[in-house]
């Protein structure tokens, strides 16, 4: 029973296309939300490409995306929503969020956010949660990864970044 559903599960979020809340699969299988949570720790631990992102499960077997970069970013909890704007507005996807924590080292949430529509239901969950951020650890110190189908996004989300001044980086040579 508990192999069927699994395999169900998957055939259902890899037709989804979409993220899918652990409750929203729960209503469907007609089971509990932790046992949806055991079945996806059961198919990730057997290498199932299911990510868990802030919206749902999300099944990703290949990324199609090539480019990728990782920007080091300040600012405070109020500029949050302006920062992922500036990014998802510029064509790419924020993968994670990292942040160096001097006790545990790296600290890595995924975030998976690829319109304002994403962002806005984060900046919602966020405030519901009453959660902290991770780069609260590290007085708004973070670092981002994202991805895009062209360089050229990539390099956008950079400008917009600077521009916005959340952008962190070392000073050049001529400015020194």
């Amino acid at each position: 029973m508990g192999m069927e559903r699994r395999d169900q599960l998957v055939g259902h979020l890899r037709r989804a296309g979409r993220p899918v809340t652990g409750t929203e699969l729960a209503g469907i299988f007609g089971v509990s939300r932790q046992v949806i949570v055991q079945d996806i720790a059961i198919l990730r631990a057997t290498g199932a490409p299911i990510v868990a992102t802030p919206q749902g499960y999300l099944f990703s077997p290949n990324v199609t995306t090539t480019h990728r970069a990782v920007l080091a970013s300040r600012h405070t909890r109020e500029n949050t929503q302006d920062e992922l704007y500036c990014l998802v507005d510029a064509g790419v996807r924020v993968v994670d969020v990292v942040v160096e924590h001097p006790l545990y080292g790296e600290l890595r949430g995924l975030l998976m956010l690829a319109s304002r529509s994403d962002v806005d239901r984060f900046m919602a969950q966020l405030d519901a949660s009453g959660a902290e951020l991770l780069s609260s650890l590290t007085g708004g110190v973070h670092l981002h990864t994202i991805e895009a189908q062209s360089r050229d996004a990539l390099e956008k989300a950079r400008v917009a970044m600077r521009e916005h001044g959340y952008l962190l980086e070392e000073p050049s040579l001529s400015s020194r």
